[in-house]
């Protein structure tokens, strides 16, 4: 048993080639760590300064770049102290807060979606009654939901997994996730029962509602004129993106955890690399760049940041 003053210690052994990549690894996660925290940042401010935005739309995207700056801190400070210490190690209950912490974010990024795909229903589908359905009360029971009701049924697994035995104290990735589930003695029905029920609640559930309600976009953008159709694709493309992409990212998390002995190393680490990466980082992107009222304030912004303009104003 590996034990570090009484406190049960796990190895993560999913690095290839640490000590010939070390530096290489550390720059790679610090330019991450730095650009995810840069690009949120700014959505939020952006959608926090200016009134114009404070549309339900706009404050869903400010929660997702939230839970991005959140994910990101949890996940990339504890990498970059890895790929520095010569034993890559967590301790078990600190494994388990970081699972929790990682699917709770996943599990409240899917729901965040869900009401985007809510809201783009009622104001394509619905556009009379929009304001009246989408107040205030609505979206913030939707943030509510979308905070909360993941991390409830995240706690239940963790409880779960942490009156669990363990025989295995390797781990075959670089952070924890759903492969913790083997390093256990035992196969708690319980636990995997609980598993299911949770991908079901906040998984499947959520991305059939998304279907349904964009199948109903469709048919109304099909049968409308082409002004209210461009608008409804600018508005519902950026959406498409990253629900395409979280749901790639979560398949990949799926295929890792019941691959893991089968995947070869350097295969693992791509798809887990591209895990961390997507979503904190490709979301803000995504959204600033396609979402044309916010890449006009970040335009401003960027145009006011900017040396020349800096110099100008010193001269003046």
């Amino acid at each position: 048993m590996m034990e570090q003053n009484g406190t049960l210690m796990l190895s993560l052994g999913g690095y290839v080639d640490l000590d010939k990549y070390r530096y290489v690894y550390l720059m790679f996660f610090m330019a991450l760590y730095v650009l995810i925290l840069c690009c949120n940042c700014v959505i939020i401010c952006v959608i926090w300064i200016h009134r114009t935005l404070h549309e339900p739309m706009y404050i869903f995207i400010a929660a997702l770049s939230l839970n991005s700056l959140v994910f990101g801190t949890v996940i990339y400070p504890k990498l970059i102290v890895d790929v520095l210490s010569q034993q890559q190690r967590i301790s078990y209950s600190g494994c388990l807060v970081q699972i929790f912490l990682f699917y709770s974010l996943a599990g409240s990024d899917l729901m965040l979606l869900t009401a985007m795909a809510y809201d783009r229903y009622v104001c394509i589908c619905r556009p009379l009654q929009y304001a009246t359905i989408m107040g205030t009360t609505t979206v913030s029971v939707f943030l509510a939901l979308a905070w909360f009701f993941p991390a409830c049924q995240m706690l239940v697994s963790s409880i779960l997994q942490s009156k669990l035995n363990v025989c295995n104290f390797t781990l075959g990735g670089f952070y924890c996730n759903i492969t913790i589930m083997k390093i256990h003695c035992t196969t708690s029905i319980s636990l995997t029962a609980w598993t299911l029920f949770c991908l079901i609640n906040i998984g499947l559930i959520p991305v059939l509602f998304i279907l349904f309600t964009y199948i109903n976009i469709f048919i109304v953008i099909y049968h409308s004129h082409g002004e209210v159709r461009k608008k409804a694709v600018d508005t519902c493309l950026p959406h498409l993106i990253v629900l395409i992409t979280n749901n790639c990212l979560i398949f990949f998390d799926i295929v890792i955890g019941m691959l893991e002995s089968v995947l070869p190393k350097t295969v693992r680490l791509i798809m887990s690399l591209q895990i961390l990466v997507f979503n904190p980082l490709f979301n803000p992107i995504i959204y600033g760049l396609k979402m044309k009222e916010i890449w006009k304030h970040i335009r401003r912004l960027l145009l006011c940041c900017s040396p020349v303009k800096i110099m100008k104003k010193q001269e003046e």
